[in-house]
């Protein structure tokens, strides 16, 4: 639709009547001079005001949020979501909260190890169990995962070994697992880049005929992205079978999303032609609904989804970040009341037959899992330190062959060293 502009739709003066009003004009046009400087920036001033206040209204108006538990832990009816979680069982229920409190206590034992010196760094999920455990477990087996470097519930959910992801962390090797084996892509570590290869994938999905679908999780710093806005359109313009999922976790390290945009992050959708939904991102049954929903849609050919799980993140960026250098503790101790884990474990005590047993046993698999942890970290191989140089090229190289004996050099240069001592 071509909308035609104010101007172009005001009936035109000719050049003779204009002309004939003139002198008529001239009479008044010194009185008149005297307040269109007063008029004008009155009028500016006024204008400028409005705009801001309605501004200001819009973004204090509060967006949909998708939730089926509160924080409290009580159950909240959903007419559009419900469906998909309706046939829950308390057995089901409960493998939810064992992929959340296992997931935690992965992260925490990662987390210790880097302060440890095992690690060069670690991105803790702490927070975001309910975004990454829902989302993970409505995935299908043969649907493919784009994920970021923090995804390591999503990884659980998809069987890959959480050793498997402390590697790359360790500098032993660049994944530690085969993507294929699982659907789950290696971490990427370039922000926002995964989209782009979500969205090629997804695109192929759709050229080879499969229902299978795609899902890439970013945060809310990626969003910014140019990466991000050109995988929005492609699956737009081509109908991918992709879920945008963004973990909303309210810092891209230490700029909030106010520094990101001036729209709630899954309006933005909107603007590339395919719907977005914001979810409670602490609301692991809400999570779970809503990426069955999208998942579901992808497969059945109607496109994508962008879905804004509305979470935190509990603490740091990764390990090397300081976040009580630009947010204030009060801002954490109001989300700590909003945990994912407490929440479900308050519904479960509730409202099933969960007893103290189940609580109790999982506290002691949390316990092997942390120790199996720090010995597979610990036992961990040196990688050969002349592998970068293999599969670069094909048939070899002069340069790469260059590169490789002045490596050697320096290598045998720390050895010369420790017989000299």
């Amino acid at each position: 639709m071509t909308v035609e502009s104010t101007a172009a739709r005001k009936p035109r003066r000719s050049a003779g009547s204009k002309a004939g009003t003139t002198g008529t004009k001239s009479t008044t046009t010194g009185t008149k001079s005297n307040t269109t400087g007063t008029k004008n920036n009155t009028t500016t001033g006024t204008k400028r005001t409005a705009t801001r206040t309605a501004a200001k209204k819009a973004s204090s108006t509060e967006p949909q949020l998708v939730q089926l538990l509160t924080p409290e832990g009580k159950r909240v009816k959903n007419a559009e979501y419900d469906p998909y979680v309706a046939g829950i069982t308390p057995e089901e229920l409960r493998g939810l909260y064992r992929d959340m409190v296992l997931t935690r206590r992965f992260d925490a034992e990662a987390t210790a190890l880097q302060r440890q010196g095992e690690l060069g760094l670690w991105a803790s999920l702490l927070g975001q169990e309910a975004a990454q455990i829902g989302s993970g477990r409505a995935t299908r087996e043969d649907d493919y995962v784009f994920p970021t470097y923090r995804e390591h519930g999503v990884a659980w959910c998809r069987g890959v070994d959480p050793t498997n992801l402390l590697g790359m962390f360790r500098g032993v090797n660049n994944g530690g697992w085969d993507p294929n084996s699982n659907n789950f892509h290696l971490y990427t570590i370039v922000i926002g880049s995964q989209t782009l290869h979500a969205t090629g994938y997804a695109m192929g999905v759709a050229k080879d005929g499969a229902d299978s679908a795609v899902i890439a999780y970013f945060g809310d710093g990626a969003s910014s992205q140019g990466d991000v806005a050109e995988a929005f359109t492609f699956s737009a313009v081509y109908n991918a079978p992709v879920v945008f999922f963004c973990q909303n976790n309210q810092w891209a390290i230490s700029e909030p999303t106010e520094k990101q945009t001036r729209v709630p992050l899954y309006q933005r959708a909107q603007g590339f032609g395919f719907p977005g939904v914001r979810v409670d991102g602490n609301d692991v049954l809400a999570c779970l609904a809503v990426t069955k929903w999208a998942l579901e849609r992808a497969r059945s050919g109607e496109g994508p989804t962008l879905v804004e799980a509305y979470t935190y993140r509990m603490g740091a960026h990764t390990t090397s970040d300081d976040p009580t250098r630009y947010r204030h503790d009060d801002e954490r101790a109001a989300w700590e009341a909003k945990d994912p884990i407490a929440r479900l474990r308050g519904y479960l005590e509730s409202e099933t037959d969960t007893d103290e047993g189940f609580f109790a046993e999982l506290e002691t698999e949390s316990e092997a899992l942390g120790r199996r942890v720090r010995e597979a970290v610990r036992a961990m191989p040196d990688p050969d330190h002349f592998a970068i140089f293999e599969n670069v090229y094909a048939d070899g190289h002069a340069l790469v062959d260059e590169e490789r004996a002045q490596f050697a050099a320096y290598q045998a240069s720390f050895a010369d060293v420790e017989e000299g001592k």
